[in-house]
C-alpha cells in the first residue's frame, strides 16, 4: 500500500490545493474549499499533525479497512502518526483545525493539551454533536482563525493556545454526555468486557500468554484501547488495568489457598515473566507479599 505523509501545515495546505497558510504551526480550514480531485485509489495518508474537525461528509469514508457514515455532523480527532484513506468522491462540509505538535511542545501548557484521550478514538468512536454544541466550538474556531489572521505579536501564542484549551474542553464535557446518552450500549460493553476478563483468569492451565494488555480487550470489544479506559473510568471508577489486576489477584490468592505450588511456579501459571513482578503486583493490591498472604490463610484455617 502506498503512502504519503504530511509533515507540516505547507504540506497540507498544498495536499488540499488551498490557499498558502498564515501561520506555519495551526491552521483552520474550511473544508467545503478542499479540492480532493487528484487524490488516487489505493493510496492512503499518514497525517503528522493533530486535528480537531467538525464534518458532514456525503459519501465513504474509509478508515483502516472500514467505511463509515458521516451524514451528520460529527467531531473527528486525530493525533499525529494516524493513517487515513478516504474516499474518492466525498463532499465534505465543515470545518478542521490542524495543529503542528510542535505548537503544543512549545509550553507546558500545550504539552498537557495533547493528553486528551480522545486524540487517541478510533473513528467510529467519533463525537456526534448537537447543533447548539455545534455552535460553541465553531467560534472557537472562528477565534483561532481570526488571530491567525492579523500580524503574530507576543500575545498571539497564549491567545491561540487559550481558544484551542477552551474548545478541548467543551469536547470533554460533551464526550461525558455522549457516554451518558449511550448509557445501553456502554453497558453492553462493560458486561462484555467483564465476561471475557472473567473467563480469560478462568482457565485452568498456566496462562502462557502472558498477562493480557488493554489492547487485547479492546481489539475484541472492536474499540480503541483509550475508548475502552475512559468508559471503564467514568462507569466504574477504575482502569482498564485496575479491572486486569484485580482479577489477576483474586486468581492469585485462590491458587495461594488450594495448592502448594511454589510462589515462583504461581508466578509463571499467572503469566508473569519474573516471579518479582508477581510479588509487587499482589503486594500492591493487598499489602501482603504472597508468601504472608499464604501463610496467614494457613493459620486461619488451621488454628491452634
Amino acid at each position: 500500500m502506498e503512502f504519503i505523509a504530511i509533515d507540516s501545515i505547507s504540506e497540507l495546505h498544498d495536499f488540499f490545493r488551498h490557499e498558502k497558510p498564515l501561520h506555519p504551526l495551526i491552521s483552520v480550514v474550511d473544508l467545503e474549499k478542499v479540492d480532493r480531485s487528484h487524490r488516487r485509489p489505493g493510496v492512503s495518508y499518514r497525517l503528522n499533525l493533530y486535528s480537531i474537525a467538525c464534518k458532514v461528509i456525503e459519501g465513504e469514508f474509509k478508515y483502516g479497512r472500514t467505511s463509515y457514515d458521516f451524514s451528520e455532523g460529527t467531531l473527528m480527532f486525530t493525533a499525529p502518526d494516524q493513517i487515513l484513506n478516504p474516499g474518492l468522491e466525498n463532499k465534505v462540509k465543515g470545518w478542521g483545525i490542524y495543529i503542528h505538535p510542535d505548537f503544543f511542545k512549545a509550553s507546558n501548557k500545550g504539552s498537557i493539551l495533547t493528553g486528551h484521550t480522545f486524540f487517541g478514538y478510533d473513528i467510529h468512536e467519533a463525537l456526534h454533536i448537537s447543533e447548539t454544541e455545534k455552535i460553541v466550538l465553531e467560534d472557537c474556531a472562528r477565534n483561532i482563525r481570526k488571530e491567525i489572521s492579523i500580524n503574530l505579536d507576543r500575545h498571539s501564542y497564549n491567545i491561540i493556545l487559550t481558544n484551542l484549551e477552551l474548545a478541548l474542553s467543551y469536547c470533554a464535557r460533551f464526550y461525558d454526555r455522549q457516554f451518558l446518552t449511550r448509557g445501553k450500549s456502554s453497558s453492553d460493553l462493560l458486561e462484555k468486557f467483564e465476561r471475557m476478563l472473567t473467563d480469560y483468569f478462568s482457565q485452568t492451565s498456566p496462562i502462557e500468554s502472558g498477562i493480557p494488555d488493554i489492547g487485547y480487550f479492546a481489539d475484541r470489544l472492536n474499540l480503541s484501547p483509550n475508548y475502552l479506559s475512559d468508559l471503564l473510568k467514568r462507569y466504574t471508577g477504575k482502569s482498564t488495568y485496575e479491572h486486569i489486576q484485580i482479577k489477576l489477584v483474586d486468581k492469585a490468592k485462590t491458587l495461594l489457598w488450594s495448592t502448594e505450588n511454589s510462589i515462583s511456579e504461581i508466578a509463571y501459571d499467572l503469566g508473569f515473566e519474573h516471579p518479582s513482578h508477581f510479588t509487587k503486583v499482589f503486594k500492591n493490591r493487598t499489602g501482603f507479599s504472597p508468601r504472608d498472604f499464604r501463610n496467614q490463610s494457613q493459620v486461619s484455617t488451621n488454628p491452634s
